[in-house]
């Protein structure tokens, strides 16, 4: 059990709060194992159909991996840094990319390094008005470590993502939403509302269908795009003998005929 990260579960969604906000919830090898418990808890919760992260307190979702930590690592050398360090970290954002259930980062302040990585990996995010953005690794003399070489070009571009990782500048929450990192920009005080306002969207439709959606997707993009169809045929047939589409299909077709049965009594 650890505090690092706090758990609330209400109509079908997991909240999940980073909650070091004295070290503007830092990524501390503590939080990313408790995290990770979580994730893993949360899968197979039957309750639970959609998660959504945020940071504690007013200032950070998360200002990235902890230094202090991360440099006691590193002064023991190259292969205990990757181990403790970088593979911890690609571990967390592999599983939040490719959790089943949907994930949403609320990110509610500064989203730097880590915590910028975080929220690349999870599958959708809304971003507060407040938050502030940064690939700032290149300042420590090195590379992003959790996967924001990967995948910030995947959805910025190359030339974009370049930019960003090469100066370490700091960019707006306006400026995520043109690069495809975040799906919208709220009030910081409608942050939490509309994330889960999307939760719930997404929660009106099965569970099975959302999950082979993410699958399909998240698999495909490092696939060719025959590969990818393949993928996107299994998806399909895991659905068909299943009630979900069966009673989605019939209602669908109950909708139909109760619509054409009102255009011919109406003419």
């Amino acid at each position: 059990m650890s505090d690092t990260v706090l758990l609330q579960i209400s109509d079908g969604i997991a909240l999940l709060t980073l909650n070091r906000p004295a070290r503007l919830n830092a990524l501390s090898y503590e939080l990313i194992d408790w995290f990770l418990s979580l994730l893993d808890m949360l899968e197979v919760n039957d309750n639970v159909g959609a998660v959504i992260i945020t940071g504690a307190g007013e200032r950070a979702f998360s200002a990235g991996g902890d230094i202090h930590e991360f440099s006691g690592s590193v002064a023991k050398g190259a292969n205990t840094a990757v181990r403790d360090f970088v593979r911890r970290g690609q571990r967390l954002t592999a599983r939040l990319e490719a959790f089943p259930k949907p994930v949403i980062a609320a990110v509610n302040g500064l989203a730097y390094g880590g915590g910028c990585e975080i929220t690349e990996a999870m599958h959708l995010a809304v971003a507060s008005d407040r938050a502030r953005f940064a690939k700032p690794e290149i300042k420590l003399g090195m590379p992003p470590t959790f996967g924001g070489t990967q995948r910030l070009p995947r959805l910025a571009g190359r030339k974009r993502a370049l930019e960003l990782l090469l100066t370490g500048d700091d960019f707006s929450a306006e400026h995520a939403l043109q690069l495809g990192l975040v799906n919208s920009v709220v009030a910081h005080e409608e942050l939490m509302p509309a994330a889960r306002a999307l939760a719930k969207r997404i929660l009106r439709h099965s569970p099975l269908a959302t999950q082979t959606i993410i699958t399909a997707v998240t698999r495909g993009l490092n696939m060719s795009i025959a590969e990818g169809l393949l993928l996107e045929g299994e998806q399909f047939a895991r659905m068909v003998p299943t009630p979900d589409l069966a009673e989605a299909l019939e209602a669908w077709k109950e909708r139909h005929r109760t619509e054409q049965a009102v255009k011919a009594v109406t003419g």
